[in-house]
């Protein structure tokens, strides 16, 4: 079979095609043959070295996987072969066969696209899980920076079905406006601009808002606190622009009964198993009927790894870049 992996930090181009021995299940374990592997954010700074947290090389990328199983492991008991699943956190995932754990997996219907699954691995299960650990409430005022992107066209999404009085969705480029306002939000600001704080308290009328859903950290996290209403939340998922500032909350801020929550897909499974294994089934459901819309921006073929990096990198794309062996 063929695997990507890079050997040493660096632009996309350090990642490379091999091909290697196919996989053979242990304990609890699934040998899938992959349909489709969603490309995110984090996989780009692991490869260029610039995570917030050690990234040792040499490795290969994991991902958000779509396919079948070809073969089950001992001990497994809730998928057999032939089964369509997705997963997240699969290592190696960018390769025809993929090794997943069980429990990192959920059923894909027959008659979701394989691209458009690939949300129901991590993407839509963070929107979900972000939108909880926040507590949205009915007619809350929600911000949700980086709306464009794999995941905040889906949370904009979930706060308008959950019940969100207004979404704001900050974008990096103005090109990206039209896409977030068809996802749900009622209006849009460009963070790139120094003024777009002022430009969320219009939306508010000046009331400042209820929640902000902040996937990117650096400039935009001191203003975003600084919006918050009292007893407003933010929650911090995400470092696309990380500069160390959640770690420099001001205090005048949180004494204004403000409240930062920091959280991770993981922790949340672990934290909450009933609401998580309800929230998949629901995900499940609002894809396969449309409810929930998975923009998918590119499919590539498995050996344009690093043109699917690229993408992402640039701050081009509009929802999902996607390869496909």
């Amino acid at each position: 079979m063929r695997v990507i992996r890079y050997y040493e930090h660096g632009g996309p181009d350090v990642l490379t095609v091999e091909k290697a021995p196919d996989p053979v299940p242990g304990d609890g374990q699934l040998v899938v043959g992959v349909e489709a592997v969603g490309v995110n954010f984090i996989e780009t700074q692991l490869r260029s070295g610039t995570a917030p947290f050690p990234s040792p090389v040499p490795r290969a990328p994991h991902g958000d996987v779509v396919g079948r199983v070809v073969w089950a492991g001992p001990g497994t008991h809730r998928f057999a072969v032939g089964d369509r699943l997705a997963a997240w956190g699969v290592d190696d995932a960018y390769a025809d066969l993929v090794l997943v754990d069980e429990t990192r997996a959920v059923p894909v219907p027959d008659d979701v696209p394989a691209p458009v699954a690939t949300a129901l691995a991590s993407t839509a299960q963070v929107a979900a899980s972000v939108l909880s650990v926040g507590r949205l409430a009915p007619g809350d005022t929600v911000l949700v920076h980086a709306a464009a992107g794999a995941i905040g066209h889906l949370v904009t999404q979930l706060a308008r079905l959950r019940g969100a009085g207004l979404v704001i969705g900050t974008v990096s480029s103005p090109e990206k406006a039209d896409f977030v306002r068809e996802h749900g939000a009622d209006a849009v600001v460009d963070y790139s601009r120094p003024d777009w704080p002022d430009r969320v308290r219009e939306a508010t009328g000046g009331t400042g808002v209820d929640l902000v859903l902040d996937s990117v950290e650096g400039a935009v996290f001191a203003p975003g606190l600084a919006l918050l209403k009292p007893l407003g939340r933010l929650v911090y998922y995400g470092f696309a622009g990380a500069s160390g500032e959640a770690g420099r909350v001001a205090l005048t801020d949180l004494l204004g009964l403000k409240t930062v929550v920091g959280t991770a897909l993981d922790a949340w499974l672990a934290a909450a198993p009933e609401e998580a294994a309800n929230t998949q089934r629901e995900l499940t459901e609002l894809v396969g009927d449309g409810r929930l819309r998975v923009a998918v921006h590119a499919v590539l073929p498995l050996e344009e790894a690093a043109r699917a990096h690229r993408l992402i990198e640039d701050r081009r794309q509009l929802g999902r870049v996607v390869l496909v062996p």
